[in-house]
């Protein structure tokens, strides 16, 4: 099979992985709840906190709320992918398919992070209706490009997440635990400027925190640690985070298939 004909495979593979992982999701009431009913709570919430001057932030909290989706959505699909392959039995049968385990993740992770940008969407739409507040994204274009990035980055660390929890049960159970803290340091709902300086490294090291910084910069201007330092510097810094999760997915992934087809030992975990 030539370069161009596995491409071709590949994405015949993802697409289809794509739609059938979007419909078991799209029906799935605890992916509806976090997606959708969770963030709009969020969201609520964080409005009626900062009632006094809600108008003003609104479209910041409404982004920062779909991230929390985004993020939530990300956590639970990515660390169910392959242990829900094991428990399904299918697990021995896609890893002895042709087509490369990454591949078959790929396209479950693109379905869920696609699911998950809804949140934002109704989200916004929810808070328009609702509250009439003056909803105006002040930088349209670097919004969207920001959003692309975000999704790219999120896309990336979800094949990461995927088989490190597979190769590692024991974290199983910190799956819930992972989820706030990840919103705190992440700046989804307010500038990590309020933390303990000892949490910003956390920060820094997260690529939610730079998909959160651009799009929030770019939606209200507001949250910024670096202010003086352009957009572009956070798009860099999620598509640095891009490379890196998808090479350490690569090395996961290895170890997942060793796993599975040396050792015969990853459907008994």
């Amino acid at each position: 099979m030539s370069t161009r004909e596995k491409i071709v495979a590949n994405l015949r593979v993802i697409r289809t992985v794509f739609v059938v992982f979007f419909k078991m999701l799209a029906v799935d009431l605890f992916i509806i709840f976090t997606v959708l009913i969770q963030p709009l709570l969020i969201a609520l919430l964080a409005i009626y906190m900062n009632r006094e001057r809600a108008s003003e932030v609104a479209i910041y909290l409404i982004v920062g709320s779909g991230m929390t989706g985004l993020w939530s959505g990300l956590l639970f699909t990515s660390s169910f992918a392959i242990r829900g392959e094991r428990w399904f039995g299918t697990l021995e049968m896609l890893v002895g398919a042709p087509t490369h385990l990454g591949v078959i993740m790929l396209g479950k992770t693109l379905a869920h992070v696609t699911l998950s940008l809804s949140s934002m969407i109704f989200g916004y739409i929810m808070a328009a209706l609702v509250f009439r507040f003056p909803l105006v994204i002040i930088d349209p274009l670097g919004f969207l490009v920001s959003l692309l990035f975000t999704v790219v980055a999120f896309i990336s660390f979800g094949l990461v997440i995927a088989p490190f929890f597979a190769i590692s049960p024991a974290v199983e159970g910190w799956v819930n635990a992972l989820e706030f803290p990840v919103y705190v340091v992440g700046g989804f709902l307010f500038p990590i400027l309020i933390l303990p300086q000892w949490a910003t490294p956390l920060s820094y090291a997260l690529a939610p925190y730079w998909a959160a910084q651009a799009l929030h910069l770019t939606s209200s201007g507001a949250g910024s640690v670096y202010p003086n330092f352009p957009l572009w510097h956070d798009w860099v810094m999620l598509l640095l985070f891009s490379v890196l999760y998808l090479f350490l997915s690569r090395w996961l992934f290895a170890k997942v298939i060793r796993r599975a087809k040396v050792e015969a030992t990853l459907g008994l975990q």
